[in-house]
């Protein structure tokens, strides 16, 4: 390459070198600068360097000076992103279900750009160590954007849903018919993304798994269901839902021993009603919605936390009870 080609380049090039090859714990001399350059097609010499260096500095480049042995080096300080702060998204990117291991793996790298080549096997080592379960929907990361734009636009989406068979086989739920839904939030809940809207059809706001969703699309049509989305308390929605299984919505009072405080507060939220009681236990007060999945939660926590009413769910406990010891 013809030396002196992409002059006009120089700053851009200049920032490029440090960007991907500098950190605090390696830095270039002004040789190596020019070796760089050079290599790019673009003449430098060290009194130019001064310039361009001030010039980086003015742009907002925190380009760094440290004395080495007999000669100086230069380095990226302060970035956007701090190398710890890259590692909790790339622990975040790799841990979600909901991005498949392609989509992952695409974001990781996008992430290491970010930081230099060196700091960025720190990043490649994170990504080595996690080996979760990842959706197989690969649609879902456009999935989400679609949404987004469709409850920015104030539009009503269609959509096809399904399940997985045995044979590990995507099959249409309702016979593929389509769903005509109001966007209205999207809320990541137990490792998954889920859609809150309004099924115009019933009149009731239902939750999605965005994963499950297919084809989707927004309408011209308006979307409905303001006033019973308002009525929601989106932050407790989750919490009422045990991983986000519908059923009816009832204020349950539970007994708890005194050590078991910090996993109702933990699932629940402080807000929940908590009395003292004898013997240390404690009574608290939790509205959520009574499914399979609360009971066996409840179920879960063994002797130190026990349904004490209303007496249809002692009763719906039970009853769970009898079929497990029938089942096994």
């Amino acid at each position: 390459m013809a030396r002196g080609r992409h002059q006009k380049l120089k700053l851009l090039y200049l920032m490029k070198i440090f960007m991907e090859e500098t950190d605090d714990g390696h830095g270039l001399s002004r040789q190596d600068l020019i070796d760089r350059l050079n290599a790019c097609g673009i003449t430098a010499d060290r009194k130019t360097l001064y310039a361009d260096f001030e010039e980086l500095r003015t742009f907002g480049i925190d380009i760094i000076t440290e004395h080495e042995g007999n000669d100086w080096t230069y380095h990226i300080g302060e970035r956007e992103f701090e190398l710890a702060e890259l590692k909790l998204l790339v622990d975040s990117v790799q841990s979600a279900k909901f991005i498949t291991e392609r989509k992952s793996r695409d974001l990781i790298k996008k992430l290491e750009n970010l930081v230099s080549r060196h700091e960025a096997k720190q990043l490649h080592r994170q990504v080595l160590i996690s080996g979760r379960v990842k959706t197989m929907n690969e649609s879902i990361y456009y999935n989400v954007d679609k949404l987004h734009t469709a409850i920015h636009a104030d539009s009503r989406i269609r959509f096809q849903y399904f399940q997985w068979n045995v044979k590990k086989e995507m099959v249409l739920r309702h016979g593929g018919a389509w769903y005509n839904v109001s966007p209205w939030a999207l809320v990541w809940d137990n490792e998954n993304y889920y859609l809150i809207g309004y099924d115009s059809a019933s009149g009731q706001i239902r939750h999605y798994r965005v994963d499950k969703m297919l084809k989707i699309s927004a309408t011209d049509k308006k979307r409905e269901g303001e006033d019973a989305f308002s009525r929601i308390d989106i932050p407790g929605y989750s919490r009422q839902l045990f991983g986000m299984y519908g059923g009816e919505e009832t204020r349950v009072s539970l007994e708890a021993s005194d050590h078991m405080a910090g996993i109702l507060i933990d699932r629940f939220g402080q807000d929940i009603r908590i009395i003292p009681g004898k013997s240390g236990t404690f009574t608290a007060y939790v509205s959520v919605s009574v499914s399979p999945q609360f009971l066996g939660w409840v179920f879960s926590l063994g002797r130190d936390v026990r349904i004490t009413g209303p007496e249809k769910v002692m009763q719906m406990m039970r009853e769970e009870g009898i079929r497990l010891i029938e089942q096994y």
